[in-house]
């Protein structure tokens, strides 16, 4: 009933810095540094991706450096204890990369980076090819929508599909990102169905539904 969601494509950063496997300690921090990001796509051959190298993969190196582990603390932190050891970007990458297709929602770009604890996903496709990136902060570019593009994508592809006959007595509204739907309808059992789909509109914050049965005639 709806429009075709947002996907990780329409948000995605298209122009990605990566790494390759023997890329060295200190070009990766520097490079993190540089173009201001807090992780890196491991990438070989044509651009597939291998894994990914974050600040945390590189800090056990400066947090290891005036002690030594005991045997206790070795096996309890195994792998952070390695990387503090290494000295490319194979060695202290995180593998397998956690990666996300162009053609996914944003919902479950959100979804898979609130359960990963993690900021940005690579973005592949079907052959594991880098196409960009996409950030925590690329999610929420919906909510930039103006408040007059998600009128018209409301009355749009909700009121006037719901309410062929009575969309005209339909108002809405939208402020801050916040829906208003007020008016009398014939089709009262599709009210909440109105309301779901408002709220699934991409960069909607909040929906009021204060739509009612038009009077029987």
């Amino acid at each position: 009933m709806t429009s075709t969601p947002y996907t990780v494509a329409d948000v995605m950063t298209t122009e990605v810095i990566a790494v390759t496997p023997d890329a060295g300690f200190k070009d990766i921090a520097a490079a993190m540094k540089r173009w201001k990001v807090t992780a890196l796509p491991v990438v070989e051959g044509e651009g597939r991706v291998v894994g990914v190298v974050s600040e945390a993969d590189l800090l056990p190196k400066e947090e290891f450096r005036e002690h030594r582990p005991g045997l206790m603390e070795q096996m309890r932190r195994l792998g952070d204890t390695a990387k503090a050891g290494s000295t490319c970007a194979e060695d202290l990458m995180t593998t397998p990369a956690v990666t996300i297709r162009p053609d996914a929602t944003l919902p479950r770009a959100a979804r898979l980076m609130a359960d990963r604890h993690i900021k940005r996903l690579p973005v592949v496709d079907a052959d594991g090819t880098l196409k960009g990136i996409v950030s925590r902060a690329d999610l929420l570019k919906v909510f930039l929508r103006t408040d007059e593009e998600l009128t018209a994508e409301i009355r749009r592809t909700v009121v006037e599909r719901l309410f062929p006959l009575s969309h005209r007595s339909v108002k809405v509204t939208v402020s801050h990102g916040i829906a208003t739907l007020t008016g009398q309808v014939r089709d009262e059992d599709r009210i909440p169905l109105a309301e779901r789909l408002t709220h699934s509109v991409e960069g909607i914050v909040d929906v009021h539904c204060r739509l009612r049965a038009a009077p029987s005639e």
